[in-house]
């Protein structure tokens, strides 16, 4: 088996802001890094007016570079009121035919970071359970709206409050759709204390995309007052080159070629040192590793 390297264009992101490079220019330069899947993290760093005329053009470009579109990520808040959540709704829907237009497979969307952050006026009880309750209704008309476009939906473990592997499979049992899963982020893990190497294994039969991170640990009265984010728990967290940090990537590697996981495996760095050296140094490692366990 074989999988296909990615590169999301989030990694980038700091590369774009510091030299004032396009979303296109990333193209470019993912292109120059021999992988041949590309995921786009948004399609612009600006405000622009007609997502899916950009979206075609994105679409055309990568076409050109022979780089395959493996999936887009969006943001989204979908635990509100009900007026609002109507308006969220049509927005994520919104995203799904930029992902149409991209030619995406696949496309994440953020759930909801809890009740502060979205539905802060919420009189009932603000348990993980009532969550779904508001929560899983509007997934599953995403995901019936999406699978007329050919686009799977999923969420991704990030954002504290829905990342902790036993949440992220009690959230896709109850949408219980065919067209939605998740978009396997194997270092999240770590930011709400849990496992990396058996939150991978819990949560894999779930995964239609995957994305590999690294990270460096400190507790958190050890942490420099910069570059660093505390976790709920004891703590503190920076991004770091993949294979430089702490997770044990190898073992998590070995569990995607036990379960024949087919799809692309897309790196992410969100560090301090320059992207485009981090990004390249992560694909040399993971290119190492895969070799190691003929996976690529």
């Amino acid at each position: 088996m074989s999988i296909d390297l990615c590169i999301s264009t989030y990694s980038l992101l700091k590369w774009r802001q510091q030299n004032g490079k396009s979303v296109a220019q990333t193209v470019d330069q993912i292109t120059k890094m021999g992988v041949t899947q590309i995921e786009f993290s948004g399609i612009s760093d600006k405000a622009i007016h007609n997502g899916k005329k950009q979206a075609t053009l994105l679409q055309k470009l990568c076409d050109k570079r022979q780089l395959s579109i493996a999936s887009y990520c969006t943001a989204a808040e979908l635990l509100l009121s009900p007026a609002k959540q109507k308006q969220a709704i049509q927005a994520v829907k919104d995203q799904v035919d930029i992902a149409a237009a991209l030619g995406a497979p696949s496309m994440r969307h953020d759930v909801t970071r809890g009740f502060e952050a979205g539905y802060s006026r919420f009189k009932g009880p603000r348990t993980f359970a009532q969550a779904l309750k508001i929560v899983v209704p509007a997934i599953r008309e995403i995901a019936d709206y999406a699978q007329t476009l050919g686009v799977k939906t999923s969420l991704e473990n990030h954002g504290f409050f829905m990342q902790h592997p036993d949440r992220v499979c009690k959230l896709i049992q109850a949408v219980d759709h065919p067209n939605f899963g998740l978009t396997l982020d194997m270092g999240n893990f770590l930011c709400v204390g849990a496992d990396p190497v058996a939150a991978v294994k819990q949560c894999l039969p779930y995964a239609q995309m995957v994305h590999v991170k690294d990270f460096h640990r400190k507790p958190k009265k050890l942490a420099p007052p910069n570059g660093w984010f505390m976790t709920p728990g004891k703590d503190a967290l920076r991004g770091a080159i993949v294979g430089h940090g702490i997770i044990d990537i190898p073992a998590q590697l070995k569990l995607l070629k036990q379960a024949k996981y087919a799809g692309a495996l897309s790196l992410e760095f969100e560090g301090m040192e320059e992207p485009t050296f981090a990004v390249q140094t992560g694909l040399d490692y993971l290119r190492q590793e895969l070799g190691k366990l003929k996976m690529i």
